[in-house]
This record gives structure tokens, C-alpha cells and sequence, in this order.
């Protein structure tokens, strides 16, 4: 996975873009919408809007609902109650010049691997009224922008998967959509077609277009993203901008200690048992305040100098964190913060449990 600077330096730091998206018209709105398989309800009450120039993240779990929100949005799966509006006007999707305005990328590959590059993109581009020679230099723009262009000519089942992606990213540009509709665009994809990729999105919302973005890959959502919306069991739990989602979560205090062992139950809410990537042991206090400590430990809640001090705020508890840890004998070899990311506002939200 790249990193998030990295991946800043290949879209040209989008949050600074989101001021001037915020001027530009809602391209698409969602309203209320629902669907249900068998009975059982997979999308509940979702709505939310993106503008001209902006990439909005879709995230969840899996199963919260992504694909459906997205198929729904682009009319290749009916909802069951609920619109969307493009441009301010209802969508239906039966009239051409309205899903003429989308260009999508599904999480598998939507081409034809018997064909090059090239007559993939010249197929294509047919179905969507291209012709002659108008046609061609499309398809040479497309593969110049998705580094496809030496390539062209070789039968795409030959490929790696990362120009596969990237193929199929081309397919979704090739009529010069308004809005792209990228659903796990870049899965399993080496370094340099995830760095290519971005740039493509860049390019499309410095010319006006808007993205609907949806990644497991969190930095990468991060770093490209202005706004995100978050899903879990079909319904929206978040929606908001990654500045002030992040803003809501204080970094976390990692004290890493010689051991770990037998202290779980004597820290009694203080703090939580974790390990770094190199297995370190480590005592985390967090930043924020759901870590709550029993009431029995209420009683302490003192300053050195005798004042009151809240039992459930960070000072207090990365204090007592400390004392307790002195009165274990347990030595503590270094401090360090983790800083609030997209990821732990995610798992904030979502929870950890595994989600098969």
C-alpha cells in the first residue's frame, strides 16, 4: 500500500481543491434510497450528494452495501423506493444522454480479454457513438492516459493485472463522462498503476468531473478524497469531511513497556495491551475518551496539587496509566503518539470484528 504522502504527490494534494468544489454544482444526489434481497434489507435510507471537482469515499465493511448504493446510483440495479438526481434532475436511467454522463468501473474486469487495448477502447467507444477518426484519437488520448500506449496492440489476456486496471479504467474514460463511478479501482495493483490511477482521477476533477470513490484501501482514501461516506449494514453512519471526522479523534499515547504479561485486569480501563509491527509490547492510552475507567478508580481522581481532575479525560488517565505501570515494576522503554488517521476513524466507527 502506498503511503499517504506518496499518493498526496500523485493527485496534488486534493483537500486543497475541496474549497473550490464546494462552488461548483451537486452532480449527483442520492435521496432515501432503499433495496432489499429476499426480504432482507441490504440498503436503508441512504442519501448523500457530491459536487463538480470533488472525489466522494464510499466506505464500509464488506457486505455494508457499497456496490448496491453504487449500481442503484448508475440504474443497473432497480431501487426499491428512493432517486437519485443528476444535474438536479430525476434520473432515468432508460434515457441515453443521462447514463451517458457515467463512466464506471466495476471490481471486475469489464473487457474483453481477447482484444488489445486499442479494440477494446474502439468497441467501446462505438457503443458509445464514437466514430472515424474522432473515435481513434480518443482511444490514443485514453492509452497515453493510462500508460497503455506500447502496449496498444497486444492481446489484453496478456497483461498484468495492473494493466488490466488500468485498461479498465480507460474503458469508463473513453467518452468523457461527468461523473466516474469507481468501485475498488485499484485492487491488487502494483505501485506505479495505483500512482497512474490517481493521477487519472486527479485529472478528471481538475477538469470539472466528480468521483464516487469506493476503497478498503484507507490511506489511499485519505489522501485522495475530500468528503467520505461511511456505510455499515446498509445504512449511513457517517458523512462528512476527512478534516473534520479526523478532528474528532485524538491521537493515542503508546507506552511501550519490557512486558505485557499478567497486567491486563491492574490497568481496570485505563488502557488497552497492544504490539507494534515488530511484535514490541506496548500499553495504549487513548486519545479519546471511550475508554472508561470503573468507578472504584473515580475516587483518585486528584492532581499532585490537590485539584479535580476529570476521571474519564486523557491527562488523568495516561497519569494513573503510568502510576499503575510503576507499581507493576514494569519499565517503561519509550513513548510515542499515533496520530489520527482515516483508518481508526473507520474502526471508531465500525468496530474490529472480522466482517467475512
Amino acid at each position: 500500500m502506498l503511503k499517504v504522502q506518496a499518493i498526496e504527490n500523485a493527485v496534488s494534494t486534493p483537500h486543497r481543491e475541496q474549497g473550490r468544489s464546494r462552488g461548483r454544482k451537486v452532480a449527483v444526489e442520492v435521496r432515501s434510497l432503499h433495496k432489499s434481497y429476499d426480504q432482507q434489507l441490504a440498503v436503508k435510507d441512504v442519501s448523500f450528494s457530491f459536487r463538480g471537482g470533488e472525489v466522494l469515499g464510499l466506505l464500509g465493511p464488506n457486505g455494508a452495501g457499497k456496490s448496491t448504493v453504487m449500481m442503484m446510483i448508475t440504474g443497473l440495479l432497480a431501487a426499491d423506493s428512493g432517486e437519485v438526481l443528476l444535474n438536479g434532475e430525476k434520473y432515468d436511467g432508460r434515457r441515453l444522454e443521462q447514463r451517458r454522463l457515467f463512466g464506471m468501473v466495476p471490481q471486475e474486469y469489464a473487457l474483453y480479454q481477447d482484444l488489445s487495448a486499442m479494440n477494446n477502447l474502439m468497441f467501446f467507444g462505438r457503443l458509445y457513438g464514437l466514430r472515424g477518426r474522432i473515435l481513434k484519437d480518443r482511444c490514443d488520448e485514453v492509452l497515453e492516459q493510462i500508460g497503455l500506449t506500447e502496449n496498444a496492440n497486444r492481446q489484453s489476456a496478456n497483461y498484468s493485472g495492473g494493466m488490466k486496471r488500468r485498461l479498465n479504467f480507460g474503458i469508463a474514460l473513453i467518452h468523457k463522462p461527468q461523473i466516474l463511478i469507481l468501485d475498488e479501482p485499484t485492487l491488487g495493483v502494483d505501485a506505479q498503476s495505483r500512482f497512474r490511477l490517481m493521477q487519472c482521477i486527479s485529472q478528471h476533477t481538475a477538469d470539472g468531473g466528480s468521483v464516487l470513490y469506493a476503497s478498503h484501501y484507507m490511506e489511499e482514501a485519505q489522501a485522495i478524497c475530500q468528503r467520505v461516506v461511511i456505510l455499515d449494514q446498509g445504512r449511513v453512519i457517517a458523512n462528512d469531511s476527512i478534516q473534520n471526522l479526523l478532528a474528532g479523534l485524538a491521537a493515542d499515547v503508546y507506552l511501550f513497556v519490557d512486558h505485557t504479561a499478567g497486567i491486563n485486569d491492574a490497568l481496570n480501563g485505563l488502557a488497552r495491551i497492544a504490539t507494534d509491527s515488530m511484535n514490541a509490547p506496548a500499553v495504549v492510552v487513548s486519545g479519546n475518551t471511550q475508554n472508561r475507567v470503573e468507578e472504584s478508580s473515580t475516587q483518585s481522581a486528584r492532581g499532585v496539587n490537590g485539584e479535580s481532575i476529570d476521571p474519564t479525560g486523557f491527562a488523568w488517565r495516561l497519569q494513573a496509566t503510568l502510576a499503575k505501570l510503576q507499581e507493576l515494576q514494569i519499565e517503561v522503554l519509550s513513548v510515542e503518539t499515533q496520530q489520527s488517521n482515516l483508518e481508526r476513524v473507520f474502526l471508531n466507527l465500525t468496530g474490529k470484528q472480522l466482517r467475512d
